[in-house]
């Protein structure tokens, strides 16, 4: 009996063994296969294949024998681990807040069992200003403007004359000013779109740059202002100290007979830097001693602020006799002023 039983053993012992084999193999085809990608939706109508994507978004990659996903690329920038899940159909991946190429980055998805590289838009939002520096200047000289997305950048104006670009990366463009611009707005243009400079570059008309300008004079009251101040400065070599002697005091320059004609223009434009104790404290800015229109502001400690106040905040007055920072607080601090003109 033992013997019929080794001989049974014997005889199924080689079945066994191929059925495994055979399995194994069987098993081997069916998972060591590279991946395939077929397409992108978003995480809302997943049966959409979607054409285009933006930075920042979270898509669905659809695909074949992705289970094994390990590496998810866009356009060279790999994924955080933390921030993709992989099935054997799809991928689901936040795409980065930014990508070298304003539209063209491809996706490449690698598993244990080979790399899919799938040809897709996905695009970087418009281009943003937050900023310029110089806030104004002459033909020639180099603006920075900061901002975000400019890779791609096609074009930079100043109202309709364009600027030569001298340098330029995502976050960050150096332009020359174009020849015959004074006042203009600055606009960036990339693949995906534009934007324009909430203030303008430059004035039309100069009340203090550097000095004060002919048939302007100090009126100021219950304050101390030093005209040619030399260290807290915004542009050039010299700005104005003011110290407010008396709370709810009044930094003014008049002035005289003719007064500016305000054809043309529109905006009083300058910029103040809060001294000690000034954060978040308020001024109010007067033209031609009109208190009833006063336009009001916050005045940031240890920093400059530009501010660039439509006329029509102030009735849209004719002529210009007079500006005036006003401050409102009743504090006795110090401000220093620089480029005061018009828009």
């Amino acid at each position: 009996m033992i013997k019929n039983f080794t001989k049974q053993c014997h005889a199924v012992l080689p079945i066994m063994l191929m059925t495994i084999l055979f399995s194994c193999k069987k098993d081997h085809g069916l998972h060591e296969v590279p991946p395939t990608i077929t397409g992108v939706t978003d995480l809302t109508n997943r049966g959409t294949t979607l054409s285009s994507v933006k930075f920042g978004e979270w898509i669905v990659i659809k695909g074949a024998h992705l289970a094994t996903t390990y590496k998810v690329e866009f356009n060279t920038i790999v994924v955080s681990d933390s921030l993709y899940y992989a099935d054997d159909s799809t991928v689901t991946v936040k795409i980065p807040a930014n990508l070298p190429d304003p539209i063209n980055n491809p996706i490449t998805v690698t598993t244990k069992y080979g790399t899919a590289t799938y040809g897709f838009k996905i695009m970087q939002p418009a281009p943003i200003i937050t900023g310029f520096n110089p806030e104004a200047g002459l033909a020639g000289d180099v603006v920075t403007i900061s901002g975000n997305h400019f890779n791609g950048v096609t074009e930079v104006k100043f109202d309709n004359a364009v600027a030569t670009i001298v340098s330029k990366s995502n976050q960050e463009l150096k332009v020359n000013v174009p020849a015959g611009v004074t006042s203009a707005f600055i606009t960036v243009t990339t693949p995906v779109g534009s934007v324009t400079s909430l203030t303008k570059f430059g004035f039309k008309y100069m009340i203090y740059d550097e000095k004060l300008q002919t048939g302007w004079s100090n009126t100021s009251y219950s304050a101390t202002a030093i005209l040619n101040h030399t260290t807290t400065v915004k542009r050039g070599t010299t700005s104005i100290s003011n110290a407010y002697t008396v709370g709810f005091g009044g930094f003014r320059l008049s002035k005289a007979t003719p007064a500016v004609s305000l054809t043309g223009y529109t905006a009083i434009k300058f910029s103040v830097f809060g001294g000690p104790g000034t954060e978040g404290k308020k001024a109010r800015v007067i033209i031609n001693g009109v208190s009833t229109t006063a336009f009001q502001i916050l005045l940031k400690e240890g920093a400059w602020s530009t501010f660039e106040i439509p006329l029509s905040n102030f009735n849209n007055p004719t002529t210009l006799t007079s500006f005036e920072l006003k401050e409102y607080s009743g504090l006795m601090v110090t401000v220093y002023l620089d480029d005061i003109g018009l828009s």
